[in-house]
């Protein structure tokens, strides 16, 4: 007896003709099309990212002068933070040139960065090559060694500006040229120094 079902009985598999060949194909590997069609809108997402990222968070600025000297040097490169557009005391900012900058010229750039020195509401001014904000004396020891800041009279700063300063006094173009720039300018704050790799940190 066997298991068979009444009435059923065993085929054989139907013989392969000669000649004729079969390939057994794995469906879970990839075509090639396929991996070229991932690969292509894995690159696609990732310029996508690199895109909304490079518009709307962060940006990579090239120093142009050498007014934050020592701090950034001409030619670095620094990561710009868009989110930072309310920076405070200390924090170095891109932002766009003032439009009643006395100084500048058809061929100065768009955007500038210098350091954040005062806030609204506050007055700036100088003793003995010494930055003074409301009366006391203000710590800049990020400045080189010997830097000595001019500010020929009391800089009031009014309710949404600040007051940016080069690191470099002697060469600067900047508040003390063009007075406090609005808040609306700022582009963003200088997070990280990205090149040169020997001097790349932190800002």
């Amino acid at each position: 007896m066997t298991d068979e079902p009444r009435g059923r009985q065993s085929q054989p598999p139907p013989a392969i003709p000669e000649g004729w060949s079969f390939t057994a194909t794995d469906p879970d590997k990839p075509s090639a099309t396929r991996s070229a069609i991932s690969w292509l809108v894995t690159i696609g997402i990732a310029l996508a990212v690199v895109i909304v990222v490079n518009a709307f968070l962060v940006k990579v600025y090239s120093i142009p002068s050498a007014s934050m000297v020592h701090t950034l040097e001409v030619g670095d490169r620094v990561i710009v933070s868009k989110l930072s557009t309310d920076p405070g005391r200390g924090d170095i900012v891109v932002f766009e040139r003032p439009p009643n900058d006395p100084a500048s010229s058809p061929d100065d750039p768009e955007v500038l960065i210098k350091r954040v020195i005062g806030l609204p509401g506050e007055a700036v001014e100088s003793r003995e090559g010494k930055v003074y904000v409301d009366g006391k004396l203000l710590n800049e020891d990020y400045l080189a060694e010997g830097t000595f800041t001019q500010i020929d009279a009391p800089i009031k700063i009014p309710a949404g500006h600040i007051l940016v300063l080069g690191d470099n006094r002697q060469v600067s173009k900047d508040g003390r040229f063009f007075g406090p720039i609005a808040k609306s300018l700022v582009v963003g704050r200088a997070v990280l120094r990205i090149w040169p790799l020997s001097r790349a940190g932190s800002l």
